[in-house]
């Protein structure tokens, strides 16, 4: 994929079929958390019939074959919104039914499928908000990405901090990082912390949450190195 730490390289063109996404997640285990993905780490295809046939459905291919790689990988998965155990993916029957993957750490959103779309082999992602199931990203295989980065990006404890971006500092973000190539996607808490975008340069990775002045960004070092440079660069009120 590429033999720099970037995660804009290596997704540059964005999440291009379902098949790229599983090569960037190999790579990104392996590059960033130093722990290739193992056969150990998927589910087997016995649990995977097992819960289609309690669910009375396939369950769609991307989502299906990132749970084979790697649904049990919690360093890549479930470290604050998690993806839910295999056995516990459930149907949200609001809206026509959503087929639920992922939840918001204290229970206040979710990620599914709509049960209308489930048949795809890469079907568009719903989020749970106030306002009720909204539009997050056009297909499984991208949310799979979006995942893997988000879970990483707070899982790395003295390698993870957040500040509120002040306006001054937009220039620095735009020109020492290379916008990451995933689609615009809505934070579910606001639609004024909306739309997500991230942003990466050679072992640093940063989530910006919308757009205004002092808006919130999260930001991983692979090194402390990478780390102590993001927050040189950015020199906005760390929270850490």
């Amino acid at each position: 994929m590429t033999d720099s730490p970037d995660v804009a390289v290596a997704l540059r063109g964005g999440v291009r079929t379902r098949f790229h996404a599983w090569e960037f997640v190999r790579w990104f285990a392996d590059a960033w958390l130093g722990r290739p993905v193992e056969p150990e780490d998927g589910c087997t295809a016995a649990e995977l019939a097992a819960v289609e046939a309690d669910l009375g459905f396939e369950l769609p291919a991307a989502l299906r074959e990132g749970y084979a790689l790697f649904g049990r990988r919690d360093d890549l998965t479930r470290q604050q919104d998690a993806l839910v155990g295999l056995s516990g993916l459930s149907v949200d029957d609001a809206e026509g039914g959503v087929l639920v993957f992922r939840h918001e750490n204290q229970g206040c959103a979710a990620w599914g499928i709509p049960l209308t779309r489930v048949e795809q082999d890469d079907p568009p992602v719903v989020v749970e908000s106030q306002q009720g199931w909204l539009p997050f990203l056009d297909r499984m295989s991208q949310a799979w990405v979006e995942l893997v980065l988000s879970e990483s990006l707070v899982a790395a404890d003295r390698l993870y901090d957040a500040c509120e971006l002040p306006d001054a500092l937009t220039h620095e973000l735009h020109s020492r990082y290379a916008r990451v190539d995933l689609p615009d996607h809505p934070l579910w808490v606001s639609e004024e912390d909306s739309p997500v975008r991230w942003y990466a340069a050679p072992g640093r990775l940063v989530r910006r949450d919308g757009l205004q002045d002092q808006s919130w960004i999260h930001a991983r070092g692979r090194t402390v190195l990478d780390f102590e440079t993001i927050r040189a660069e950015l020199p906005g009120p760390w929270v850490g």
